[in-house]
């Protein structure tokens, strides 16, 4: 398994696997991803966003286990957006991985990353406090997913 740039072959997988964890998390509700509009096309809306980028992990198949996005936020902040690890391949190091190809692409942009979550996804938030990330007492001005509760801010140096 490799982790490489989004292809619009993946988008149909990547939408079913954010939906399936989304759903096994309690959080298949408005507010949330979940009901991004551009959830089904994340190639087209990676490709058309300047300095935004999209990686997923591919097995020599094309059949994707995970993916991280990277995409403007405002000014000199971009967020940290999507990162969905399937359960089959958990605990093997894909979530650094994921996380140091986005932080790497990010670094080239950008002065902060951003990122939103929520109290239900435990393991995300452990990966996030290991990477530094600092809490933020309310959204960022922009936020969409009204039903996160944890939002978090870190200086890309």
């Amino acid at each position: 398994m490799k982790i490489r740039p989004i292809q619009s072959q993946d988008d149909e997988q990547l939408y079913q696997l954010i939906r399936k964890i989304l759903k096994s998390e309690r959080l298949d509700l408005p507010g949330t991803a979940y009901y991004d509009s551009n959830l089904a096309h994340l190639e087209e809306f990676y490709r058309k966003n300047a300095h935004a980028a999209y990686f997923v992990i591919a097995d020599e198949n094309n059949h994707i286990f995970g993916g991280v996005g990277v995409a403007p936020f405002v000014g000199e902040i971009c967020e940290l957006q999507k990162l969905y690890i399937s359960i089959e391949i958990r605990q093997q190091g894909w979530s650094k991985k994921l996380m140091d190809t986005a932080l790497s692409f990010a670094q080239k942009y950008y002065k902060q990353i951003y990122l939103e979550s929520h109290t239900n996804l435990k393991t995300a938030l452990k990966l996030y406090d290991k990477y530094h990330f600092e809490a933020l007492e309310r959204p960022l001005e922009g936020s969409e997913h009204s039903l996160m509760n944890v939002w978090l801010l870190k200086d890309l140096d």
